[in-house]
């Protein structure tokens, strides 16, 4: 069968930009929207301090999102005058930066929570606008040597400073180090030059990458090949939109091509996919829009970025915002999960063969067989797969039981309010107090359902947090947050019905925007997850995560919507079987992804050769030698995760250990209420005001471990004897 792509030529037009640019780019230059009458008037706000969402417009967001720009750019300007005279950084600057702060902060993130809540009442083109125009005036504070240099004298004084203070200064610092503030004369010129091509072949990338994914296609006319799809996935793939009426067609998106591989029983129709992806943007497919020389040239213009700002290689650069701190750290860590994963890989690989061959398959494994398999032998062996579990999961329980088993670990109440304006009727607004205070601490929007035409359909459709307001002790303003869901809405009586995959989604949201909701700094600049480093901005939603395979919680948050029968005892015995399902195979993949990033960004060796002495290390199928996959390898190249893929994995290793103290109290004379006490009064509300190190210290009383994370998947030693 052979691969159909359609040519097409390359042409020039607007495209979605990154949502959430990295604050050390080049600053933009944009066009300031006209303000209008209505920006002198507190156009976007509630009498009772909460963002205007019923009277919203796009013309009123644009008009106060310029005015508070320009404000803001002045009182940077005025307080750099003040800077140079200062006596105190902390009363002379960062506080009157605090409450310059606030109004753009929060304007901005209503643009980003209507953009990501219903895009009718903010398109992309209208958000960008706004987005460019506030990142641009913020920038301005990060990019001000007046501003630098008082960071750096305050710093040089020889006063005891609190973790707060310090982490203050140290970002400012930072900020403008990684900005080249101390950069002159034409290795500045060369440095904006850099950071402009970047930007420009990183967007080339994405481009390229987007149209090989949409150029491979494959209609599928006989009813029996999708007769195995869940209904989303054949609703996805129909031409017509209707699950049960073809043509189906086949594409390299990422949420067609993923669960295509899993159901589809067409093994020769599986290559073909396969191929297709694993070639995407190589000269062996359309040389048009090859990605190798985009690839290589990102490569170069980083190294030479960073070798400017004073660092031996963009690792290193990178390695100044986050945890690990090192690159020996990361490879001392994941080589010791390697030697775990790689014997039991080879164990999955066997056993899934033989699984196949019972069921009549005869021929060799390879790589487009595995997720297939791996689907049916998960459902044979554990009786668990996504779809047909679903009934047990009824949205509203799930958000009950999420929110009672937060208010016992944590001590806060959770209670809905109905006075308040939002973007849509299926929106919920919560007031979140602290046991020992009668007034909120913070508020929290939820707007749960997929709306056709509204919102933004991503890859895994995993959710969003918007941080849309920072707690402020200076100008005495409480966290505000949005989460945003694409699930299953009500229907025909029937309530929203999740997935296991989906409950996980909530509750890992959840315990994201509780580092933002329950912080206790005082800076915006460093409140819950402002300046939390990249490497453990993840793990809060991880941690909460691991409730789910707790047999108690599982039985509490599940009931079928119609009997409330709980879920069979048998899948909550087996989630976590299900969960170390091939966790060998998965973990070496991560793992190797993670190096091949930090080696493409620490060495000069061409991109291939590095993949093929590579991939044995961490495989144990051989490699074939037209996989080309760095070349589509976005996360990288063209979104913010450049020497930075690792944090994924390194995020949940913290969050299994974290939760491990949960489960040593639970087994130990330690209450578990103690144990979230301190979870509480240190991950959560220290946020980004204090180094995470030095919080996991305080929290665990020692440095991190691999172990839990080996136990939680299978993966240790004592699991591989057996």
């Amino acid at each position: 069968m052979a691969l159909s792509f359609l040519r097409t030529h390359i042409i020039a037009r607007h495209l979605k930009k990154q949502l959430y640019p990295n604050k050390r780019n080049a600053g933009y230059v944009v066009l300031i929207p006209e303000i209008g009458e209505d920006a002198d008037k507190n156009i976007l706000l509630c009498e009772n301090g909460l963002p205007e969402f019923n009277d919203f417009t796009i013309e009123k967001c644009i008009a106060a999102i310029s005015k508070q720009s320009l404000e803001y750019e002045n009182g940077v300007n005025q307080i750099e005058h003040s800077a140079q005279s200062c006596r105190n950084a902390f009363t002379d600057i960062f506080e009157p930066l605090e409450k310059i702060d606030g109004p753009l902060e929060l304007t901005w993130g209503m643009a980003k929570t209507l953009y990501l809540g219903n895009s009718c009442l903010m398109p992309t083109k209208s958000y960008i606008q706004i987005h460019e125009r506030a990142h641009k005036a913020r920038l301005s504070k990060f990019n001000s040597i007046p501003i630098f240099k008082a960071a750096v004298n305050e710093k040089n004084k020889l006063k005891k400073l609190t973790d707060e203070e310090q982490r203050l200064l140290d970002k400012y610092i930072l900020e403008g180090k990684l900005n080249g503030l101390d950069v002159k004369g034409l290795k500045r010129e060369r440095l904006n030059h850099i950071l402009t091509e970047l930007q420009k072949e990183r967007q080339i990338f994405r481009d390229k990458v987007n149209l090989a994914n949409k150029m491979f296609t494959h209609t599928i006319d006989d009813s029996q090949v999708i007769r195995e799809f869940p209904e989303s996935l054949a609703k996805d793939m129909s031409i017509s939109n209707d699950p049960n009426k073809g043509p189906w067609k086949v594409t390299l998106q990422p949420h067609i091509f993923d669960r295509f591989m899993q159901y589809c029983p067409d093994r020769q129709l599986r290559w073909n996919t396969y191929q297709a992806y694993i070639q995407r943007c190589s000269n062996y497919v359309n040389k048009e829009i090859e990605t190798s020389t985009n690839l290589e040239k990102i490569r170069s213009l980083r190294q030479e970025q960073a070798t400017i700002l004073g660092f031996e290689s963009f690792v290193e650069m990178s390695m100044e915002t986050k945890m690990a701190g090192s690159i020996e750290n990361i490879y001392n860590i994941f080589d010791s999960l390697l030697e775990n994963a790689k014997p039991m890989q080879e164990v999955e690989i066997e056993l899934l063969q033989r699984f196949a061959k019972e069921r009549g398959f005869d021929s060799k494994l390879e790589y487009w067989d595995i997720p297939y398999w791996q689907r049916k032998q998960k459902w044979t062996s554990y009786n668990f797969e996504e779809d047909k579990i679903r009934e047990f999961f009824p949205l509203p329980r799930v958000i009950n039981s999420l929110f009672n088993l937060c208010s016992t670990l944590f001590k806060i109440q959770i209670v809905e309010r109905n006075d308040i304006n939002t973007w849509h009727k299926d929106v919920k607004f919560y007031d979140i107090y602290d046991e020992s205070s009668n007034n909120p601490i913070a508020g929290l929007y939820l707007d749960p359902y997929a709306r056709q035409d509204e919102k933004i359909r991503i890859y895994d459709d995993a959710g969003w947090h918007i941080s849309i307001r920072n707690k402020s002790s200076i100008t005495s303003t409480n966290p505000l947050s949005a989460l945003i869901f694409n699930f299953q809405a009500p229907v025909d009586g029937k309530p929203s019905l999740l997935t296991f995959n989906e409950v996980g989604i909530l509750f890992r949201r959840f315990g994201h925007s509780l580092r933002h909701l329950l912080t206790k700094a005082n800076f915006s600049e460093v409140a819950g997850l402002s300046n939390v480093e990249w490497d453990a901005a993840e793990v809060c939603g991880h941690v909460m995560t691991h409730w789910l395979y707790d047999p108690h919680t599982i039985q509490a948050l599940s009931g079928h919507y119609k009997t409330d029968e709980p879920l069979p005892e048998d899948i909550v015995n087996n989630l976590r079987n299900v969960r170390g399902h091939m966790a060998g195979y998965h973990l070496c993949n991560e793992l190797y992804l993670s190096k091949l990033d930090l080696e493409l960004h620490s060495k000069k060796t061409f991109w291939r050769d590095l993949v093929r002495e590579m991939w044995p290390k961490y495989y144990t199928m051989p490699f074939d030698k037209y996989n080309s996959h760095p070349l589509s390898f976005t996360k990288i190249f063209s979104e913010e995760w450049g020497a930075a893929y690792y944090c994924h994995l390194w995020s949940k290793m913290i969050a299994a250990d974290i939760y491990s103290a949960f489960e040593e109290a639970r087994q130990g004379e330690q209450d578990v209420l103690t144990v979230g006490k301190r979870y509480r009064d240190t991950f959560l509300a220290s946020g980004g005001s204090c180094h995470p190190s030095e919080i996991f210290r305080r929290f665990r009383g020692r440095d991190p471990s691999p172990h839990a994370l080996l136990n939680n998947l299978g993966l240790s030693k004592k699991n591989i004897e057996e």
